[in-house]
């Protein structure tokens, strides 16, 4: 892989101090997990009602794009927990959240959409941080080519 695509995926140097990317690592752990067990973990298997309701979303193929949807939130939560493929995770998760708060909950009260739209925001957060120095990302960052410094 082209080592500044690399550098790009696997910016981990987020923060501007080791105080700053605590607060990263802070950030990163309890969304990240409490996206996976909070939200993702029950969605796997994905039930019938999860399946039928992301085909009412006009979704083509509801069944895996619910298995995506479920994955996202389990897997992909667990990814920005440790820092690993954060801005990767962290389109997919922004993704996911978006369809959440706009598709599933738009035309619900603000207080209906707050939940995704938070997770939405602390997404795009971290996409344009990277992980900060305390994630898995910096371990796979080419040592010559850092370009997020």
């Amino acid at each position: 892989m082209n080592s500044t695509l690399r550098s790009f995926l696997t910016g981990g140097e987020g923060g501007a101090s080791p105080l700053a990317d605590a607060g990263l690592l802070l950030l990163r752990l309890f969304t990240g997990l409490a996206l996976a067990f909070g939200h993702g973990l029950g969605k796997l298997p994905p039930s019938a009602g999860f399946i039928e309701t992301t085909g009412n979303l006009g979704f083509p193929l509801p069944t895996f794009f619910a298995w995506a949807a479920g994955l996202t939130e389990f897997v992909g939560g667990l990814c920005l927990a440790f820092g690993l493929g954060t801005r990767p995770a962290a389109v997919l998760i922004a993704f996911t959240m978006a369809v959440a708060a706009f598709g599933q909950h738009g035309g619900d009260p603000f207080s209906g959409m707050e939940k995704s739209l938070l997770f939405l925001v602390i997404a795009v957060v971290l996409f344009l941080t990277g992980s900060g120095r305390y994630g898995l990302d910096r371990l796979l960052q080419p040592k010559d080519n850092r370009i997020w410094r």
